[in-house]
């Protein structure tokens, strides 16, 4: 089969499509004929070094979306034939095939599109965490959501509009406000416009945001807590550096600095963010936004896109 391999940590530059020996499951194990990989922020730091432990060579990537080609002994969720999408691999999902352990696939309503189901994995896992397993965000309560137009950002405003809160989007381009719009939130502000947080305050009457959904803290960690209503809770999803803050502004609104990693989810919560995603994917409440796809054979680029390009959706690659 054709793969993504990275043979040395670096530029994206060094992955490289190579012919290697398919997989076989084994116990517990799924075999996936991949259709469409999703390209995450995370696969980047991983193929560069700078985050987690990977054993070189590798092949990079944990979400993925096809059809069950093969399963292993003891495998009582799936057979043959069953479409799929992944939340983790054990191979690797810039390839043809993956294989998975039974608790790293889950299946994939007809409604939806391999490449939208590749969308899933960890964009939507991570967003529903932050919102209810971290904020434990409630119906009614006001979320800012950050850069609402890539992928976390648009599975967060659908899945917080759907759970009853007042959304509140930023995002840096017309065409991502107005998919932050079209997925439900209420209100938009361009956040590359200096003030744009007390704009945020204007649309709350100066109560602040209960939750707040943050992908750069090393940018945004000290405006947020200015802007949290009392009680109110950061959840630090991205950073990319270091910031100074001022802890009174949490204390005075009795504020919380809230970290997460999907990394950290104990397996009952992955069972958890799976079981809700299943159903609002089979509802039509969640829809997966691609916005962009590509040959297997162009990760480097997509790698490079990633970081360097205003977000819209999530980046596919087709094996």
């Amino acid at each position: 089969m054709k793969a993504i391999r990275v043979h040395e940590f670096g530029s994206p530059e060094v992955m490289r499509l190579e012919e290697v020996e398919a997989p076989k499951p084994g116990p517990g194990e799924t075999l996936i004929n991949i259709k469409a990989t999703g390209v995450n922020p995370v696969d980047t730091y991983i193929r560069a070094g700078i985050y987690g432990a990977k054993k070189l060579p590798f092949i990079p990537g944990s979400d993925a979306a096809g059809v069950v080609e093969a399963v292993g002994e003891n495998v009582k969720r799936f057979s043959p034939g069953n479409r799929v999408y992944t939340s983790g691999t054990i191979s690797g999902a810039y390839a043809e095939k993956a294989l998975c352990k039974e608790s790293q696939a889950h299946i994939l309503p007809d409604r939806i599109t391999f490449s939208q189901g590749a969308c899933l994995g960890v964009p939507y896992a991570t967003a529903y965490r932050a919102i209810f397993q971290r904020a434990k965000a409630l119906p009614g309560e006001v979320i800012l959501i950050h850069g609402a137009s890539g992928g976390v950002g648009t599975a967060s405003v659908q899945l917080a509009r759907a759970a009853g809160m007042k959304v509140i989007a930023t995002a840096g381009t017309d065409k991502g406000r107005a998919l932050a719009l079209k997925e439900g939130a209420h209100f938009v502000v361009d956040h590359t416009k200096p003030g744009h947080m007390d704009e945020v305050m204007r649309i709350t009457d100066n109560n602040g945001a209960d939750v707040i959904i943050e992908f750069l803290a090393n940018v945004n960690l000290a405006a947020d807590l200015k802007t949290l209503a009392k009680g109110g809770r950061v959840v630090v999803v991205g950073s990319r550096g270091t910031i100074e803050i001022d802890p009174r502004e949490a204390m005075g609104r009795d504020g919380s600095i809230i970290g997460m990693s999907l990394f950290n989810a104990a397996e009952k919560e992955l069972y958890s963010i799976h079981s809700a995603l299943t159903a609002g994917l089979e509802n039509g409440t969640l829809r997966p936004i691609v916005g962009r796809e590509m040959p297997l054979k162009d990760a480097p680029a997509a790698h490079h896109a990633i970081l360097e390009e205003r977000a819209y959706g999530k980046i596919i690659l087709i094996p």
